[in-house]
This record gives C-alpha cells, sequence and structure tokens, in this order.
C-alpha cells in the first residue's frame, strides 16, 4: 500500500516529466543507456546492452521522422539479439607491431 508520501512523490515526478518533450526524454534514455568510453572494452561483446542502446537510439530516429536511420539501428539490434553479429576486435589490440 502506498503511503501519502509516496504517491505525492509520484504525482510531482509525473509532473517533472510533463515538463520535458518525447523527444528530450528520447535523447536521455538514450544517453543513460549508451556505452560509457570508460566501458566500452567491457561491454561492447554484451548483446543486452548493445541491443538496449540501439532501440532507444531507433526511438530517437524515429520521432524525429527519419524511418530509415530508425530501421537500420532496428535491424542491429536484432542482429545483436539473434547472434547474427558480433563486435569486431578493437584495431588497436592484438596486432603485432613490426
Amino acid at each position: 500500500m502506498l503511503n501519502s508520501n509516496s504517491a505525492s512523490a509520484t504525482a510531482t515526478h509525473k509532473r517533472d516529466l510533463q515538463e520535458y518533450s518525447t523527444l528530450e526524454l528520447a535523447q536521455a534514455l538514450a544517453q543513460r543507456l549508451a556505452i560509457p568510453e570508460r566501458d566500452w572494452h567491457r561491454l561492447k561483446s554484451n548483446r543486452q546492452v548493445r541491443a538496449l542502446e540501439l532501440t532507444v537510439a531507433a526511438l530517437v530516429f524515429l520521432i524525429k521522422a527519419q524511418p530509415t536511420e530508425a530501421i537500420e539501428r532496428l535491424k542491429q539490434a536484432t542482429s545483436w539479439l539473434d547472434l547474427s553479429i558480433s563486435a569486431p576486435p578493437c584495431p588497436t589490440h592484438g596486432v603485432k607491431k613490426d
């Protein structure tokens, strides 16, 4: 059961979200789900993380009325989930220098 404080906080939170456009909310979510540079090597092959990142990017493009870009991101997200793509190796790792 919700107490009055949590109901009040939920109502305030909903009002706060109303202040942002749909595009701003989607962009904020995309920013939140983007792999930070410091975590790139650790997460670059994580299929769940990559699919989430690309799906939200597709949502941003849909909101911006750019369906071609959205479709491309959704195809990539699907490919991560169905195991048909993998992260390429980093160009600076594993390369022997002559």
